[in-house]
């Protein structure tokens, strides 16, 4: 969410950056907002106004009483209570203005980064790096589930019929693969001075309209009938959350923490071919990370956080690009994202395995997320990265591991989380 201040002050601005993120039918919230927060800052003053005539009545009442003059003392009571029920009035009217003018800002989308590409969706992304050199093996590479079936490694068909379609079971080689791979992956981001946490898998209702927009949340969260709890659909969620109305000293940033949870989405909107198996699901388990921080550091932290996931990559042999992500392809509380793609020799092609976003302080602003520092409080700003989202990562990885004969090899990373093997074997 923007700084009220900033809007009222440079409208044209915030205008200029919504036709940025082709959100035209956004653009009369600037001056409606405009409105009511004038209106909103009139009521405050008449409030202000009216609590210091009834302070200075209410002291002359006493002195009055004093000097014996009643008549004069009860003419000022009646003035005072008459005062008493237009405050209440106006503060009745105040509040649903303020309410309104919230409802308002936290639809107008935050600044985006001088440096964001400008496009209308992510077909308009503009690579910045390719890591490690992209490789066809001159085999065909099987579906992905069908090269986890060949190790009985999963059960799409049992898990329909107990959950329906987005879920699966992993079974055997397949599932002690998932599981190491989030153990390297919390291990990775510890040795890089991250603080495992796992975090609560639901949230409350202002903790999810504190994380993200309501488009998203609407696309996204699964609600929880008759509680006001929501199911997380990244750890992301409860850990920012965990800051909710909070002051942080200064000395104390950044917050650094690795989180682990499973995570769970709607995924809202007509899939593809190449998003059958387990590529887009509504179930899955996630090494998340996240960063509190002062503001002029974020932009570092930005790009440290996106090469942690580059790296973690490279080190179990799959290559990857960082994808900037343009305007359009946004979403409303970030300031500026990177998107980590995996290479498909499969598909012949990248495919997205994380998101690293830098959303400066428009979560911190709605979460009430504040910095006490030496020239007075601020709000914080916030970031987030995915380290490793099996099991769509686990589809790079048998990928690109995989031999003619259908063995997969394990990298030396990985083999402690797997026992000591140096390949998987297919059972059939």
């Amino acid at each position: 969410m923007l700084d009220i201040k900033f809007l009222r002050e440079h409208p044209d601005a915030v205008k200029e950056n919504i036709r940025k993120k082709f959100q035209d039918h956004k653009l009369p919230l600037v001056d409606e907002v405009i409105v009511k927060d004038k209106e909103l800052r009139s009521m405050k003053q008449r409030v202000d106004d009216l609590r210091a005539q009834r302070n200075a009545m209410s002291k002359q009442i006493g002195g009055l009483m004093k000097e014996g003059k009643r008549e004069e003392a009860e003419a000022v009571k009646q003035q005072v209570a008459s005062m008493a029920d237009e405050l209440k009035e106006i503060e009745e009217k105040e509040s649903v203005v303020r309410e309104e003018v919230n409802r308002i800002m936290m639809q107008i989308p935050n600044m985006i980064d001088p440096s964001v590409p400008i496009g209308k969706d992510d077909s308009e992304n503009v690579e910045l790096k390719k890591f490690g050199e992209p490789v066809v093996p001159d085999f065909e590479i099987p579906y992905h589930t069908e090269i986890m079936e060949s190790f009985n490694g999963i059960d799409l068909d049992s898990a329909r019929k107990v959950a329906g379609n987005g879920f699966y079971y992993l079974m055997g080689d397949i599932a002690r693969l998932h599981s190491a791979v989030i153990s390297y992956a919390r291990d990775f981001m510890i040795d890089r001075g991250f603080t495992y946490v796992v975090p609560p898998f639901m949230i409350r209702s202002n903790v999810v309209t504190g994380v993200m927009s309501f488009a998203e949340m609407e696309g996204m969260m699964y609600k929880i009938e008759g509680e006001d709890l929501y199911l997380i659909g990244t750890s992301e969620h409860s850990m920012i959350g965990k800051f909710i109305d909070t002051i942080l000293d200064e000395k104390d940033l950044p917050y650094t923490y690795t989180s682990y949870s499973p995570c769970f989405r709607k995924e809202k909107g007509a899939h593809g071919i190449e998003e059958r198996g387990v590529y887009r699901i509504h179930q899955f388990e996630k090494q998340e990370m996240i960063v509190v921080c002062k503001p002029e550091e974020s932009a570092d932290w930005f790009v440290k956080l996106y090469m942690n996931t580059v790296d973690l990559f490279r080190s179990l042999d799959i290559p990857v690009r960082a994808l900037e992500c343009c305007s359009g392809d946004l979403a409303d509380l970030k300031c500026k994202s990177v998107d980590v793609e995996a290479w498909s020799p499969r598909q012949k092609k990248y495919f997205e395995v994380g998101s690293c976003s830098n959303l400066t302080d428009a979560q911190a602003r709605r979460l009430k997320i504040r910095v006490k520092g030496k020239d007075g409080k601020y709000f914080a700003h916030t970031l987030n990265n995915t380290v490793v989202a099996p099991p769509r990562m686990l589809i790079a990885f048998l990928e690109n591991n995989l031999n003619a004969d259908g063995t997969v090899n394990i990298p030396e990373v990985l083999r402690p989380y797997m026992g000591g093997q140096e390949k998987l074997v297919p059972k059939k």
